[in-house]
């Protein structure tokens, strides 16, 4: 067969996660500027594509058709995503990893991730490539970087908990394929369900909020904005940080090991081995 159990998927993992911990620190940022840079590049792409929908489904729609072969990407050319190491508990309960390398891991891997989307946010904003339909690419980007701002602390959370729930199902249905066709299909439907649903990726919003941000600068984008009618009071530097990539961190960490913790509990646990 062309296609691995959810038991081989899990199995297999496990030295997938250990190698992941031990790479070179230089490796892990490396590895993570590329995907960052990949998951940036989607979604630069997806606000394009939808800036200009006037409702709000459709938007929602052409967005979720983008922005998931960003995770395609990543696990095609084994980049290094935090939302995806977020699965490394996998091996660590089965002993193979220690908890210092698996956050030595997070560390160097989100510092890449969010290093590298802050300059393709840039890239975007101060090339001009905002300047699509007079501005409205540069007010779509402020509004949405301006509404994630506005969001509670746990609503923040339980995005992101939502989000990483898809994400890692989606890392692990790629992985059930043999092939590069298939891990491009396996990754694409449970990203797309969280593009659509509108639930928080904390190394997406490393572009969007930042992307908003740095519209926001240029006199001219700021003014089709407001022209818009975005409220932008919320959109500041602190508010990212702290009422947006921190909550949504967290969920992303809950939802992700509380997924990989499911996998393991389900397929390679005593338990699990003992009713096979």
């Amino acid at each position: 067969m062309n296609l691995f159990s959810p038991a081989e998927i899990t199995s297999n993992y496990v030295a997938s996660g250990v190698q992941k911990t031990k790479y070179p620190a230089w490796k892990m940022l490396a590895l993570g500027l590329l995907a960052g840079a990949m998951i940036a590049l989607a979604a630069a792409a997806s606000s394009t594509a939808a800036h200009d929908v006037a409702n709000v489904g459709l938007a929602r729609l052409v967005s979720g058709l983008i922005f998931p072969f960003g995770l395609g990407m990543v696990v095609i050319m084994g980049a290094e995503l935090f939302t995806g190491a977020c699965l490394i508990p996998i091996s660590v309960l089965e002993g193979r990893a220690t908890l210092p390398g698996m956050l030595k891991n997070w560390l160097f891997v989100y510092a890449g991730n969010f290093i590298a989307s802050i300059l393709v946010a840039a890239g975007c904003a101060f090339s001009g490539q905002f300047g699509y339909s007079a501005g409205g690419l540069a007010a779509y980007t402020i509004k949405v970087a301006a509404g994630k701002c506005a969001l509670s602390f746990g609503g923040a959370v339980v995005m992101g908990i939502l989000c990483n729930v898809l994400v890692c199902l989606g890392v692990f249905m790629a992985l059930s394929a043999k092939d590069a066709g298939g891990r491009m299909a396996g990754a694409y439907l449970p990203v797309a369900l969280f593009v659509i649903c509108g639930f928080e990726h904390s190394v997406a919003n490393m572009y969007y909020i930042p992307a908003g941000l740095f519209a926001l600068q240029n006199p001219a984008y700021a003014a089709k904005a407001a022209e818009l009618g975005v409220h932008t009071g919320l959109l500041t530097w602190g508010n990212f940080f702290a009422a947006n990539l921190l909550p949504v961190t967290i969920g992303n960490i809950i939802g992700g090991a509380g997924f990989a913790c499911v996998m393991w509990l389900c397929h390679l646990s005593k338990f699990a081995r003992k009713n096979q």
